[in-house]
Parts: structure tokens; sequence; C-alpha cells
């Protein structure tokens, strides 16, 4: 009895489903996802080469017209504040030269007489020749003008990186 039973919903339910394809209809739709609110257009603001330029690549200089080479990145701090420079510093044509971390605020952006622009460093050539070199992903030493430098605080133990 239960397999009359069986067979008498297995044969109506096929029966439904072809008088559906006969008639051309198909199964109800489901309905399309609700439309989110689109996303606003990002703002924009021209500013112009006078008031703003790049730093990679750009020349230092110290402040007796020496070479020191050219800044090859920039380092900041957790919140986004800028702490430091790196100086591709020493070398003839990229042999024998080492990165120096140097304080953003020995730094000064000018134009020089030839109306090349440069970045100009408070710190002698011999100041940075003794600075460490900096390594990445090892601890940062920055050179500062004494006295002007100040440390980040100690970060929470769960916000340490993973090893």
């Amino acid at each position: 009895m239960a397999l009359i039973f069986g067979l008498l919903i297995v044969t109506s339910a096929a029966a439904v489903a072809a008088d559906i394809v006969a008639q051309g209809e198909s199964p109800p739709a489901t309905p399309p996802p609700a439309q989110s609110n689109p996303a606003p257009e990002p703002s924009a603001v021209v500013i112009d080469k006078q008031y703003a330029q790049g730093l990679l690549g750009k020349e230092v200089r110290s402040a007796a017209n020496e070479d020191m080479g050219r800044v090859v990145d920039v380092i900041v701090d957790r919140s986004g504040g800028v702490r430091a420079a790196i100086i591709d510093f020493g070398g003839f044509l990229g042999v024998g030269s080492r990165k120096i971390a140097v304080d953003w605020s020995v730094l000064n952006f000018a134009a020089i007489a030839d109306k090349r622009s440069v970045v100009m460093l408070a710190l002698t050539r011999d100041q940075v020749k003794a600075a460490p070199e900096y390594k990445d992903g090892k601890p940062i030493v920055v050179l500062g003008a004494a006295g002007s430098l100040n440390p980040l605080p100690p970060l929470d133990p769960d916000q340490r990186p993973k090893e």
C-alpha cells in the first residue's frame, strides 16, 4: 500500500511539471536583490605644481651643497604621520651606496639657484656617513638633529606583528 501511495505522489508531481512546460509557463523567478544606494562620487582637488611635488627620486643636498643622494622611500607611523625619508646615500651609480633613514624634520623642500627642485638636508655628509644603514623589515634607526626626535609609544602586546 505504501508503494502504491509513493507511486501516486511521483506520478502527480510529474504530471504537474509536464503541464507547466506544456503551457509555456516558467516557475516563478526569485525577486532581484534590493538596490543599495550607489557609492558617492569621490571628491577631487587640483593642486598646482608650485604647491606640491613628488618626492621619490628627488635629489638630496646638504647645506654645504654636497650631493647626499636621492629619496627612495618614506616611512610613516601607525597613524599615517610621516616620520622619516630613506635616502640612497653615497656610492657611485648605485655601487657602494647605503640607505639611511633621516628624520622628516631635517628636510627642507626648496628650489636652488638653477631652479631645480631638490630636498635640502640639515645634516652634514659626515653625520650621514656615520649613521647605521636602513634595512627593510628591521628596526629603523632614524637620524635627526640633536634632541629633535620623539620616539613612538610602545605597541600593546596584541598589536605586535606575528613572526
